[in-house]
């Protein structure tokens, strides 16, 4: 295999990145007529003010997502053991990471970091973490870095960090949401029984789903054919990790916002305190050129991701590249909390184009930060799944040659922002009716924000919420179903938006009331 490719794909993400520049340039030159939203509005101390509807929903604050909320830089840690090239890589490279998980983690959670010297390292195999406080770091994510060669002819990911367990009720600390609707945006509610509670708990904010829901959403009404399924309220009860920040009398404030909102009329929603006996924490994984060759351009008898993710917390994937890989360079479990994935590429994916396959950056997990990624050659390259709970965010990241969308993929995400990403592709948040086996509405409080694509359809879903498109260069298209609701659209191709990111805009602002 040549680079040739690659170098075609790397040029033109550079020139889509310079456009982007060049826009950027032009509004602080005074080029462009600034505008703000009607939704959000950034006042001149850097504060936000947030335009509510009847209801009270409002866009709600992205900001507290990634490594440790945003609040922690990622750091860097010393390198304890190196790892140099040579014929036995995987067993070097595994029996580093196994002698660092046998010792004691320092005060702030760290065992060290391994080093893998410059050069090529044929892994047959996976490379698996399953302790807390590791760093695996390379000296390069280019082919004349650290390279890792995934050979074994299998779907399994090359580096494979591996926690376990899974969210466990604290016995009778359940308790009923009072309020007959919390919108969305809202950091606080009454309960019940607040005296269960301090500051400080891990509580599940639950919404639960009825029948009525189901029925008014037209999730039971999918048009069918061969496999698909209907939606079933006792499948979208829907569980959000959160921390409790305050409680006075029966009323708490948790540390993220309500997604979507909690209606009594559709399910309402209960608290309880929560364990996850298994999950790690600290793991990262910086500096490496990953491969995953293949015998032809659709082969699928090779690595699938270069990273996978699962039951982990506060920890990155930092300067990754990905090629020829058949699914991701990072996949996030459902249980993948609280992780930044940053300056990472994705290239020359080999596999059929088809469902399944391609999903460049894909996040199933909560509270993760994707920011500063270049993708090429991929399908669904900023992507969420089934029921992806967040808030997460996709910030200024780009894709060229796209052969599917960006977006919520299937079944409901909830809470996912879109920020400053560039795409030849498409943006789309729709109801996706019986693709696949009944994807339905893919998602709501999806938030399009400042984006340059070549078309997007983003609406709104029957009942349960909003998705917006603010500051959208592209063009508007119908969606699969043109009789599907508008979301709500602000700014079609109008330069100028302020703040020009969201995303920065909310955290900055978070971070000044502290």
């Amino acid at each position: 295999m040549t680079s040739t490719p690659n170098k075609n794909r790397i040029i033109a993400a550079a020139a889509i990145t310079a456009s982007v520049s060049a826009i950027a340039f032009s509004l602080a030159a005074g080029r462009m007529p600034a505008w703000e939203s009607k939704f959000v509005k950034q006042l001149k101390d850097g504060s936000l003010e947030y335009k509510a509807d009847k209801q009270g929903n409002i866009i709600p604050d992205f900001s507290a997502v990634g490594y440790y909320h945003g609040d922690k830089p990622i750091p860097s840690i010393p390198v304890v053991l190196t790892v140099s090239p040579s014929e036995n890589a995987m067993q070097d490279i595994q029996a580093a990471i196994d002698k660092l998980s046998a010792q004691k983690p320092d005060a702030n959670g760290f065992r060290g970091a391994i080093l893998l010297k410059r050069g090529e390292y044929r892994i047959p195999g996976s490379l698996f973490i399953k302790s807390s406080g590791i760093v695996l770091r390379g000296e390069g994510n280019t082919e004349d870095g650290t390279r890792l060669i995934a050979t074994a002819p299998n779907q399994k990911p090359l580096i494979d960090v591996q926690g376990k367990g899974k969210v466990a009720e604290i016995p009778g600390t359940r308790v009923a949401i009072t309020d007959k609707y919390v919108p969305t945006g809202a950091t606080s509610f009454q309960v019940s029984d607040a005296s269960k509670f301090k500051a400080g708990d891990r509580v599940i904010l639950y919404s639960a789903a009825n029948d009525k829901w189901i029925s008014d959403l037209k999730m039971d009404q999918i048009v069918e054919r061969g496999g698909t399924k209907q939606w079933k309220a006792s499948e979208y009860n829907l569980s959000f990790e959160r921390m409790i920040l305050s409680v006075k009398g029966n009323t708490v404030e948790l540390d993220n916002p309500v997604m979507m909102p909690i209606d009594a009329e559709y399910g309402g929603g209960e608290l309880f305190k929560y364990s996850f006996e298994g999950r790690i924490q600290h793991i990262g994984i910086e500096d490496l050129y990953c491969e995953s060759p293949a015998s032809s351009d659709t082969a699928e008898d090779h690595s699938w991701d270069a990273v996978s993710m699962e039951a982990i917390e506060n920890g990155w994937v930092s300067k990754v590249t990905a090629r020829y890989f058949a699914y991701s360079c990072v996949n996030l479990s459902p249980n993948a909390k609280n992780i930044t994935v940053t300056d990472s590429r994705c290239f020359d994916h080999k596999s059929k184009i088809t469902g399944g396959r391609r999903y460049s950056f894909n996040n199933d997990g909560q509270q993760n930060l994707f920011l500063n990624c270049t993708t090429s050659d991929g399908r669904h390259d900023y992507v969420t799944g089934a029921k992806t709970l967040g808030p997460n965010v996709f910030y200024n990241s780009s894709s060229t040659i796209t052969h599917a969308d960006i977006g919520p993929h299937h079944r409901w995400a909830v809470g996912t922002l879109y920020d400053n990403i560039t795409t030849d592709g498409e943006i789309n948040v729709q109801d996706r009716g019986n693709y696949g086996s009944g994807h339905g509405w893919a998602g709501v409080t999806q938030v399009i924000w400042n984006c340059h694509v070549k078309g997007a359809a983003i609406q709104n879903p029957w009942v349960s919420g909003k998705n917006y498109c603010i500051g959208l260069n592209g063009e508007k298209k119908a969606g699969r179903f043109k009789d599907r609701q508008d979301a709500e659209w602000e700014g079609l191709n109008k330069s100028g938006l302020q703040p020009p990111s969201l995303y920065k805009a909310q955290l900055e602002a978070r971070q000044k009331k502290k």
